[in-house]
């Protein structure tokens, strides 16, 4: 691992506080955008709050959902096995800190430590590439939307079409509880471990950059444009803001598969990363993983 200018359970403190403080420039003009074209007055309403809270969130310094999230990490770069050691440290400073609200529990006693710690936490993804860096990207990820991650092993048979009908229909048996609107991530193919990971990573996608697939970016418009559509709007209330944006990773397959998995981001999909080489610490709400 590089030299580091300051320690790194410090800048993971500093990346929690920003994303669960600050939301991302893009998602905030998609929803500048989502209130010029609402025409539902109680969806209106529903934009209006989330704004409303947004701007205090920052202002205060307080973080923007009571739900901050299991915090999952992509370390990219140069680094060693220490800084798994020095992550978990600054997620623990950073819940008593900020604070965050202890949410890891033990999957069957549940058993709270109080630290969002735990076996298997946090989540730690570790990508290594040659350069001198290092980068440690945050997403803080809620239950509400969590809970609504669906995977399909889906015949190949099906096709555009079927992968389309499967993600739009996931989001919509969701209805309002990952709190729309929403970001849609989407991984397709791979195997069902791999595929999963691709929608989360999808995510982290800022919704202003151009997927370098084309078929993808076409298919990323459909989608959009047939949630939108659905008239589901924000909270599940009714109206013509459902989704924020569509993002898509896709693998190569068993020709004998189609695995397909979508992961929601609510309103709130919060991400702040942090680029460290020797000359300093750089830090950002947009990656792409």
């Amino acid at each position: 691992m590089i030299k580091l200018p300051e320690p790194v359970d410090q800048i993971v403190v500093n990346l929690l506080r920003l994303a669960n403080t600050k939301i991302p420039e893009d998602i905030g003009w998609a929803l500048e955008s989502a209130a010029m074209w609402e025409s539902n007055k109680v969806a209106l309403t529903q934009i209006g709050a989330i704004q409303d809270n947004l701007k205090k969130a920052e202002h205060m310094g307080k973080p923007m959902c009571q739900d901050t999230g299991v915090p999952v990490f992509y370390v990219r770069g140069r680094f060693d096995s220490s800084i798994a050691k020095e992550i978990a440290k600054g997620v623990e400073r950073a819940t008593a800190e900020i604070p965050l609200r202890p949410n890891t529990v033990d999957p069957l006693t549940r058993e709270n430590g109080g630290r969002n710690l735990g076996q298997g936490m946090p989540i730690i993804h570790y990508i290594p590439e040659e350069g001198d860096f290092t980068e440690i990207t945050v997403m803080p990820k809620g239950a509400g939307s969590e809970n609504m991650t669906r995977l399909g092993m889906l015949n190949p048979a099906d096709g555009v079409k079927g992968v389309e009908d499967f993600i739009v229909d996931a989001v919509l048996d969701a209805g309002g509880r990952p709190c729309p609107p929403v970001i849609v991530g989407v991984g397709i193919g791979g195997m069902s471990d791999t595929c999963a990971e691709m929608a989360k990573e999808a995510l982290a996608m800022p919704l202003d950059v151009d997927n370098p697939d084309k078929a993808l970016t076409e298919m990323e418009e459909r989608i959009f444009v047939r949630l939108n559509a659905s008239g589901l709007g924000p909270m599940g209330l009714g109206g013509m803001t459902t989704c924020l944006g569509v993002r898509i990773k896709k693998a190569s397959c068993h020709t004998a598969s189609l695995p397909v998995a979508v992961n929601i981001g609510c309103w709130a999909t919060r991400r702040a990363s942090a680029r460290i080489t020797e000359n300093g610490v750089e830090y950002a709400q947009g990656a792409v993983l």
